[in-house]
């Protein structure tokens, strides 16, 4: 019986770590790198930021962004 419950609690673990955290956008691409050769990362993954923000590579670092804009210029 505790084996089940186990592999339940893993199986639930497993499918809560692969859900989308609602931002449908994805992260700009990086066209500058830093010269650091261990930049600071301020976040790892989405779950680290704030509600629609992503966790993104940036220039220098990994940190939480929000959507770009939409807008032409």
């Amino acid at each position: 019986m505790r084996s089940v419950a186990a592999l339940l609690l893993v199986g639930m673990l497993i499918l809560w770590a692969e859900l989308p955290t609602g931002s449908a956008w994805s992260c700009p691409p990086v066209r500058i790198i830093c010269a650091l050769a261990n930049p600071p990362n301020r976040c790892y993954s989405d779950r680290q930021c704030p509600p629609f923000k992503k966790c993104c590579t940036t220039f220098c670092g990994r940190k939480c962004i929000s959507k770009p804009s939409s807008g032409g210029v």
